[in-house]
């Protein structure tokens, strides 16, 4: 599987700023154990960024830089022990001898200055630099590279579309979704907020993957011009995934493939799935952008709620609608307040 990396880069103006994006990192966080390599000049934020990042992971201690102890350890709430180093004493050979004895920690390492080591771009690892820029207000600059889940290239994307025989019209309703997605990802992360845009993108572009799970032969207008070829491949991938809506079976797609994580993303983007307790920045994102896209167009939420409504209950007011459209609602003010991404 090719390694195909997910960069971020956000400015960051002060301290608070620097905290900020810390606690955002731990709500992009997919698997453990894990690795935090941070970089940067001496006082650029990198213990301040973590703090935050503690803070948002139920840690109540206030951490401190491990210089002297050369490490420390917290409990987080649902991540196992978040283990803190510090490498800034160490020599080159000291610090890979120290780095060494926790190699099969099972949650979280975080390691600053991790430039001693020889390379730290190991698998189920995040890459982190924060440099400062040569200006009067000291601004910060926060580079990410996520290594910790493996990502399909865009031409794998263009394959499972192939084999699955999917229709112009939903891999373009699908575009418009990852596109949409990517631009309210932007709008966060010029508010300081981390989030994995490559991810979401390829979320987006595969989250209907298998909409056809949901059409049936002799209701569905897709099925009626849809060649004898395609609805056969339909019908053979629909048994290989029985009695699923098209959100799990893509979910089980995915999982096949080895990319479980990307399918963490895309599985409760629909109303056949629920949400979890703690979604995930990626997450919401998409399940929010699939709520703005009528087809190929973006829309206000309460446009595309009556485009559900006459498509899915005859134009009437349901419970259910009613309980969905206030929790897209909900995500919407806790991402964007009264900045809706047009």
């Amino acid at each position: 599987m090719e390694s195909i990396f997910d960069n971020t880069t956000l400015r960051l103006p002060d301290a608070k700023n620097t905290k900020f994006a810390g606690e955002s990192l731990a709500k992009t966080l997919y698997t453990t154990p894990v690795t935090l390599f941070l970089t940067g000049d001496l006082g650029v934020g990198k213990t301040t960024f973590l703090q935050g990042f503690a803070k948002e992971l139920g840690i109540s201690e206030h951490l401190t830089s491990p210089t002297y102890a050369l490490e420390q350890r917290y409990k987080t709430n649902s991540h196992g022990e978040l283990l803190h180093m510090d490498l800034f004493r160490l020599s080159k050979a000291q610090a890979e001898e120290v780095v060494a004895t926790s190699d099969d920690h099972e949650g979280i390492r975080c390691i600053e200055w991790s430039d001693r080591l020889a390379q730290s771009t190991q698998s189920d690892s995040i890459l982190i630099n924060i440099s400062e820029e040569e200006d009067d207000n000291h601004t910060r600059i926060l580079n990410i590279t996520f290594n910790d889940i493996p990502l399909p290239s865009s031409e794998e994307v263009n394959q499972w579309r192939e084999e699955a025989m999917l229709q112009p019209h939903i891999i373009e309703h699908c575009e418009v979704v990852a596109n949409f997605a990517v631009r309210c990802a932007e709008h966060l992360k010029n508010n300081g907020i981390i989030v994995r845009s490559l991810a979401l993108k390829r979320a987006g572009q595969l989250h209907d993957l298998l909409r056809f799970f949901d059409f049936h032969i002799g209701t569905n207008a897709t099925y009626a011009v849809a060649s004898n070829e395609a609805q056969e491949t339909w019908e053979k991938l629909k048994q290989k995934y029985p009695n699923v809506g098209h959100e799990e079976g893509c979910s089980l797609f995915l999982q096949e493939q080895g990319y479980s994580k990307l399918a963490e993303i895309i599985t409760p983007h629909g109303f056949k799935t629920p949400n979890p307790p703690d979604m995930t920045i990626e997450q919401k994102l998409l399940f929010y952008a699939d709520k703005r896209v009528k087809l190929t167009e973006v829309v206000p939420l309460e446009e595309r709620f009556e485009d559900f409504k006459e498509r899915y209950a005859d134009g009437k007011e349901t419970e259910f609608f009613t309980k969905w459209f206030g929790e897209t609602r909900a995500i919407e003010e806790e991402l964007f307040g009264n900045n809706t991404v047009a």
